[in-house]
């Protein structure tokens, strides 16, 4: 049996774990605070560690050696050279022209491969997770920021230049809030989580009391999505409404794609599955009025299944894609 690690690389946490190449189980999974404030390379070195942990699990936990693993699948926010190993660029992070891929092969000496985070989401939910079956499949990853994956006919998508999937940075208000890309209106500057954290502050500015206040320690700075959706859970009428906003938002989101894609899924991967149907049922309903119903029709807009492990699962995919082992 041959092992792959997979690396899901994200603006707040790293995730690293292992698979067999059949994909039957996830091995030696765990997580670590990215630290992008340290620096490209202590990221790297961060990773290296957590990828040697994780072999180290591995082989005490099977009896397998270090020989029988394939390589390493690294996912990552891009824009990418996937040819060349390279990040371009990737705002939530700070990198720019970074040879990613060739610093870790080169560190933990096993081949590597890299991939947009989003698309190694995308695919680990097809493969194993909620999207399973799917032929034509969209994904949306819900974190720091929002990144997207297409499926198309059973193929994972890349375009021309490794950049198709920015879903995160299609325009949903032309003269909307600043995105972190640079452009005004983008879908992640509405609907990341810090940006639906940044909505619920500004929703707590007129001094109105709310659960809100009582989660974050009484420091709205310490606010974040996972918070909003709790509140919401449990009642609280600010955090509804924001719920409900961050709702229409991803549905306008969700529609534009199902008019140009036409998928028979689309995945929300990420903290939003914490939400529920306070999410799923409002987003569900603004895509009804917004989608053609043929399309609507024929698509299944589901939550991640993988909790936490999409990216990792995906990544290890990713790997498998391009270098095949049994």
């Amino acid at each position: 049996m041959n092992y792959v690690v997979g690396v899901d690389i994200g603006g707040t946490n790293l995730v690293v774990g292992a698979m067999p190449a059949d994909g039957s189980r996830e091995i030696g999974v765990h997580t670590l605070p990215t630290r992008a404030d340290l620096g490209a390379d202590a990221v790297v070195q961060r990773i290296c560690e957590m990828i040697e942990t994780t072999i180290a699990t591995v082989l005490r936990e099977t009896g397998a050696t270090r020989g029988q693993f394939a390589g390493v699948g690294v996912g990552c926010p891009g824009p990418l050279d996937r040819e060349k190993g390279v990040v371009i660029v990737t705002p939530n992070l700070g990198w720019t022209d970074f040879p990613l891929r060739d610093r870790i092969t080169a560190e933990v000496g096993m081949p590597a491969t890299l991939d947009n985070d989003a698309n190694c989401a995308t695919l680990g939910e097809w493969w194993l997770g909620a999207a399973k079956g799917g032929r034509h499949v969209v994904g949306f990853t819900l974190g720091t920021g929002i990144g997207g994956g297409l499926i198309l006919d059973g193929r994972l998508f890349h375009g021309a230049s490794d950049v198709a999937g920015e879903i995160g940075h299609t325009t949903i208000e032309a003269n909307g809030r600043r995105c972190g890309c640079g452009n005004y209106g983008c879908l992640e500057a509405y609907a990341s989580g810090p940006a639906i954290a940044m909505r619920a502050r500004e929703a707590l500015a007129n001094g109105e009391h709310s659960l809100l206040h009582d989660l974050s320690g009484g420091d709205l700075a310490k606010l974040t999505a996972a918070l909003v959706y709790k509140a919401s859970r449990q009642g609280d009428a600010i955090a509804a409404e924001v719920v409900k906003e961050t709702a229409r938002f991803l549905g306008i989101g969700v529609a534009n794609i199902l008019n140009v894609y036409n998928p028979d899924v689309v995945v929300l991967a990420g903290g939003v599955a914490q939400a529920g149907d306070s999410l799923f049922v409002p987003l569900r309903a603004e895509v009804r009025r917004r989608a053609f119903k043929p399309a609507v029709d024929a698509c299944r807009i589901v939550p991640g299944s993988l909790d936490g492990s999409a990216g990792m699962v995906g990544a290890v995919a990713a790997f498998l894609e391009e270098h095949p082992v049994a």
